[in-house]
């Protein structure tokens, strides 16, 4: 989802171009973007042997459609849950901490 946000449009090619190494097959990116496609979050123009895809939700949308619910499902509807794992398992560091309390305060 986030690449096609990025591209406005975009082919399942493209997609795979834009995930991390190791690559996605091209089959499993097509599976994928199908799956999306079924759930209404992408849209598709066929130019007969492929498709360009589009998204039909924006980032917030989709966030409070499905990110929200999983990170609450994951750790037991509680985001201090969340930030503790990602701290332990070290995807997060003490700055990019400061500056989630910022923007928190800021908020206020």
């Amino acid at each position: 989802m986030r690449i096609v946000w990025e591209m406005d449009k975009a082919f399942a090619k493209e997609v795979r171009e834009g995930l991390p190494e190791p690559k996605l097959h091209i089959s499993t990116v097509a599976t994928m973007m199908k799956r999306l496609v079924d759930k209404g979050f992408l849209t598709y123009e066929d130019f007969g042997s492929t498709y360009r895809y589009t998204a039909v939700i924006s980032q917030n949308e989709y966030n409070n459609q499905v990110v929200k619910p999983l990170l609450k499902g994951l750790f037991g509807d509680s985001l201090k849950n969340a930030v503790a794992f990602f701290v332990r398992e070290e995807e997060i560091t003490s700055a990019e901490l400061k500056e989630i309390i910022e923007m928190i305060e800021k908020e206020k």
